[in-house]
């Protein structure tokens, strides 16, 4: 068996000399929107920085024949890669950098060199097609026309999901910012490219990569170094001490790291670096290790922090204060994770005996609670009041910079800033990390007025907060629980609906006013069209009526826009007082203000993935009212006409009318899936819905 391993940049993968190929035996792309996010979040904030390059990891591969590879490992890492670039792709302007970006998805081909035009990574038979058609080939605005009943297998589900969400994130930037992405991705994004020409030898280089050689984890070499001057009596001890700490936290290496790289940031006040473990070393143990004092580092930092760390992890299992555990609850309720660092800093000044081995913050029970004492004033407790102010602050600005997106390395910026004044002992209020501005606040009301689709975790929260504000108390959440749309997704054969107009209803649908939380799955309103059905469904169990704003829904028989108009207006109040955001600095009531106002001093933000309707684009001019569509699939001699209705539909030949393209798509052909956009044609030119669709996505982003 012969192995060769070589570090290459993407720019030097995504060429002819590799065709990615995805064997029937592995499993479907399973990669979820926060899992790509992360990706492009640790990416741009790499980008900053050029030329540091950023390490992704390893591919291992078969080689099949010449150029063609079997990927064994690395295809979750290889379709997402390919989804960014996509988007990049379809955002960007330039023709150059287009067909650049497009020559890493599919090769172009070359009939000098006999090279073949063909996509640079196949995914498994039953994905291939739908990959390629709708990712590789530069037709996403096809993609933003489907729902999950559109499509076959859970890896596309996944795969449109991801798309949706990398391309709201990507859309966001600058055309700058972009551009430097794309330029970092090619140049210092690099991968180990493992190649053997042996399907059993690849599976065993897997192996011990993946499962016998687990790598070590930075708490595991800050150990080693911490008591490698240590005599053997202390070493043993101390060992013992540091895995005692530590070993609570958890085994999982991205949640360690998570924990040094917060803790780096609380001792030293200095950035991020893609260098933790040589930034850590130099900056926060070297000093003990040169004074001989490795014991206070370990008992009187290590020790408290990483109880802090715990504490947040696991609040309602404590014995602190219960607006302390709401707060730290609340916090949990969010994505990002940059609270991190100035929680445990408020904990750990909060409570003093914190790292105590005799003394535990959390219930004991069993034989643990005779060796372990376990009372607020065993803790030390100081200053509780301010500790309520920190977290009170710190969930306001979180929740407020998670509804405006503000970015990865902005977020950690405030919290080095808020730790640095924390350690000066300014009050909270002046602590410039933990404040919000005028321009923070009339972002927040406009994101909360606007459309979120999309957005199903944020739509979740911002609910969660109008709820507990309007009960006055911290709510029993159930098990599982989702927040649903009050109208269907379509109303055109629904008699409860039949006064709305389908602009109404497009305006409506994607609003806070229009969702409520219900316990269950997203998917148990799927079926029901009709008001009444749908509302009796979201009150038939009691954890649905623990939330104030679901329960309302019981005294209203009619959906109305009045009456989603009313919970939108009620749902915004509330959520701006819970986070105590309704004034500005002159104690002007942003609530009592235009939208066109607000709108003025915030940045435009981009429509993102948002479907496009028929309505909108015929309102625009690209599409006429009375114009034919033709869908020809000449190798099944099979063709389907529509026509463009007034009322912004498509209108198919037996007289049936479709909301979307897909949907007209779907009926014509009997139940097939895929993407309406893609497939029907102007009859008079034969231009593509996805061409008209992306031209009226570009002329309002």
């Amino acid at each position: 068996m012969t192995i060769k391993a070589n570090e290459l940049p993407l720019g030097k993968v995504f060429t002819p000399d590799f065709r990615f190929i995805i064997p029937s035996f592995q499993r479907a792309y399973i990669w979820k929107p926060e899992n790509i996010l992360q990706l492009v979040g640790d990416l741009k904030d790499a980008s900053v920085t050029p030329g540091a390059p950023y390490f992704l990891g390893s591919l291992i591969l078969v080689r099949e024949e010449k150029n063609r590879f079997l990927v064994i490992d690395g295809q979750q890492r290889l379709v997402s890669l390919s989804i960014i670039i996509a988007v990049l792709r379809d955002l960007e302007q330039d023709p150059d950098l287009m067909r650049q970006l497009d020559a890493l998805l599919v090769e172009p081909g070359d009939k000098l060199r006999c090279i073949v035009n063909e996509p640079r990574l196949t995914l498994r038979e039953r994905d291939a097609a739908f990959f390629r058609e709708h990712v590789q080939e530069d037709n996403l605005e096809s993609v933003f026309d489907m729902n999950d009943a559109d499509l076959a297998t859970a890896a596309q589900r996944n795969i449109v999901h991801n798309i949706k969400k990398t391309y709201d994130e990507i859309s966001n930037w600058s055309v700058l910012d972009r551009q430097r992405f794309a330029q970092y991705l090619v140049n210092e994004v690099t991968l180990v490219i493992v190649t053997t020409d042996d399907l059993d030898g690849a599976h065993r280089i897997f192996d011990v990569m993946n499962m016998r050689g687990l790598p070590l984890t930075p708490s595991d070499v800050f150990k080693a170094r911490a008591t490698s001057g240590l005599a053997a009596a202390e070493l043993d001890a101390y060992a013992a001490r540091w895995d005692d700490i530590v070993d609570p936290i958890g085994d999982d290496p991205q949640t360690i790291e998570e924990f040094f790289s917060y803790l780096h940031l609380i001792l030293t006040h200095l950035p991020a670096t893609d260098k933790l473990i040589e930034d850590f070393l130099a900056e926060v143990l070297q000093p003990y290790l040169n004074a001989g004092t490795v014991g206070s580092f370990i008992n009187g930092v290590l020790a408290p922090y990483a109880m802090a760390w715990r504490i947040i992890d696991h609040p309602g299992e404590t014995i602190l204060p219960p607006e302390v555990r709401h707060r730290l609850e609340a916090l949990n309720d969010y994505h990002i994770h940059e609270w991190k660092p100035v929680a445990m800093w408020a904990l750990v000044h909060s409570y003093r005996e914190l790292g105590d081995p005799d003394v535990s913050p959390f219930v004991q029970r069993g034989a643990r609670a005779a060796r372990r004492t376990s009372t607020l004033e065993a803790l030390g407790v100081h200053d509780g009041q301010r500790l309520l102010d920190i977290l009170k602050a710190l969930e306001q600005v979180t929740g407020i910079r998670t509804l405006n997106r503000t970015g990865t390395l902005e977020r950690r910026g405030f919290a080095n800033a808020a730790i640095r004044d924390l350690d000066k002992g300014y009050l909270v209020e002046r602590i410039n990390g933990l404040r919000v501005g005028d321009a923070d606040r009339e972002g927040a009301l406009v994101r909360l007025h606007g459309e979120m689709q999309g957005d199903d975790d944020l739509i979740r929260l911002l609910l969660i907060r109008a709820n507990e504000q309007l009960a006055g108390v911290p709510l029993p959440r159930p098990r599982r629980f989702s927040a649903l749309p009050i109208m269907p997704l379509t109303i055109e054969h629904a008699a409860s609906f039949a006064d709305w107009t389908q602009d109404s209803h497009d305006f409506w649908m994607y609003r806070l006013g229009n969702m409520a939380l219900v316990q269950g799955p997203g998917d148990q309103l799927d079926k029901l069209g009709e008001y009444i059905p749908r509302r009796d469904r979201m009150l038939l169990r009691a954890d649905s009526r623990r939330f104030p704003l679901t329960k309302e829904l019981g005294g209203f028989n009619d959906c109305t826009p009045t009456m989603l108009e009313r919970r939108q207006e009620e749902t915004i109040r509330l959520i701006v007082e819970y986070w105590g955001i309704r004034y500005d600095a002159n104690n002007k009531d942003l609530i009592a203000q235009p939208l066109e106002e607000l709108n003025r001093g915030t940045v435009k933000s981009s429509r993102g993935s948002r479907r496009v309707s028929i309505r909108q684009v015929v309102q625009a001019g690209l599409l006429t009212p009375g114009e034919r569509l033709v869908w020809d699939r000449p190798r099944k001699g099979e063709r389907w006409y529509a026509t463009v209705t007034e009322n912004g539909r498509l209108r198919l030949d037996d007289g049936s009318e479709y909301p979307t393209p897909t949907a007209a798509a779907r009926a014509a052909a009997g139940g097939r899936r895929g993407g309406g956009l893609d497939v029907w044609k102007r009859a008079a030119n034969g231009k593509k819905l996805s061409d008209i669709w992306k031209q009226f996505r570009l002329q309002v982003q």
